[in-house]
């Protein structure tokens, strides 16, 4: 039996004070409310992923949201979690927690219902196998850290991270001696000695091309902003804290702030920054839209390639070997690749 209102006037029979929505209504209304503020890109996985909800809404028989309930949302998710991963369960989730939230300001839901949308947990590594930072949202960030944060550790330390696809522990590596400020560049060397380790050992170890534009951003930052201090090995780290070389966790911490989307613009939540949780410091890994360092790397790499870098130059520049760079990292579609490949051959 199908879930709809009986009144016949409008308005439901109870006191609630809820008026009466079909979901595809709502979601067309929460599209229309979100377009101003969300790329054309986020506003088709919007559309998808809230499409999926209004098919189930359908096989339910839910043609009211006024009587959407927990359990019908634990029934949703169960229903998704049979057909796709965990991570991309994580994504349809969280947009339906916001789209719950706007249909609550409309009196389309009881109030509260988003948060009885229960989200399930993935690890850093889970998540970043399949979230890769875009092209737009990095240079957003970098736009700001250039005007407001300029030469800046977290400056340096995004920037970096985006414009060599390297690893959070090669970019803890480097020492000032390391920078090459006249063919500009970062030399990346192995000393486990030090524990200063890379991944891959010795066969990691290779010159980084710096733009010349990040050459003086580096070197105003070395200049200016950069603690003089030592390790505890009597190096000169990049990348310090007052106390020595910045540790890994205060680098992903810098970046949750930094991917942050109310850092540099709006919340995509309807949140307000001032009263949100998630501004914590402690808690800045839990907004749903910061990102850890490794979909930095990962979107480096896919930009890379979709630029037309060949295979061989990104392996070599961001040390991943062509299988693991084809089957973990490579993002582009086929279309893409075969552009990519055309223009390759066609040459200039």
């Amino acid at each position: 039996m199908s879930r709809t209102n009986e009144a016949g006037d409008g308005h439901r029979t109870d006191e609630s004070g809820l008026e009466p929505i079909e979901p595809s209504e709502a979601i067309e209304m929460y599209l229309q409310n979100r377009q101003p503020e969300l790329s054309e890109k986020s506003i088709q996985n919007h559309t998808y992923r809230l499409g999926n909800f209004e098919e189930w809404c359908g096989e339910q028989e839910i043609e009211n949201l006024n009587y959407l309930t927990g359990r019908d949302l634990n029934r949703y998710r169960n229903w998704r979690a049979r057909d796709i991963a965990t991570v991309t369960l994580v994504g349809e989730l969280r947009t339906l927690r916001v789209f719950l939230e706007f249909c609550a300001s409309i009196d389309g839901v009881e109030p509260g219902l988003r948060e009885k949308v229960r989200i399930p947990s993935v690890s850093d590594e889970e998540e970043s196998k399949e979230i890769h930072i875009g092209v737009e949202r990095a240079e957003r960030i970098l736009e700001y850290l250039n005007q407001f944060q300029y030469a800046s550790r977290d400056h340096v330390v995004f920037a970096i991270l985006w414009h060599t696809g390297c690893r959070l522990s090669t970019l803890r590596a480097v020492d000032v001696s390391d920078f090459d400020s006249e063919e500009p560049c970062l030399e990346v060397r192995h000393r486990p000695e030090s524990e200063t380790a890379l991944k891959n050992g010795e066969a990691a170890e290779r010159s980084i091309a710096v733009s010349d534009h990040y050459r003086g951003v580096i070197e105003d930052y070395i200049r200016h902003n950069r603690y003089d201090v030592t390790d505890d090995y009597g190096r000169e780290p990049l990348i310090t804290s007052e106390y020595g070389r910045l540790t890994g966790t205060a680098i992903r911490t810098a970046i949750y702030q930094l991917t942050q989307p109310c850092t540099y613009g709006d919340c995509p939540h309807d949140r307000e920054p001032s009263d949100c949780e998630y501004t914590n410091y402690e808690k800045v890994s839990e907004c749903p839209s910061s990102l850890s360092p490794h979909p930095i790397r990962r979107g480096s790499i896919t930009a890379h390639l979709r630029e037309g870098t060949p295979g061989e130059v990104v392996s070599e520049r961001m040390d991943v070997s062509p299988g693991v760079l084809d089957k973990h990292y490579d993002e582009r579609t086929e279309r893409e690749k075969m552009r990519v490949r055309r223009d390759y051959l066609e040459g200039p």
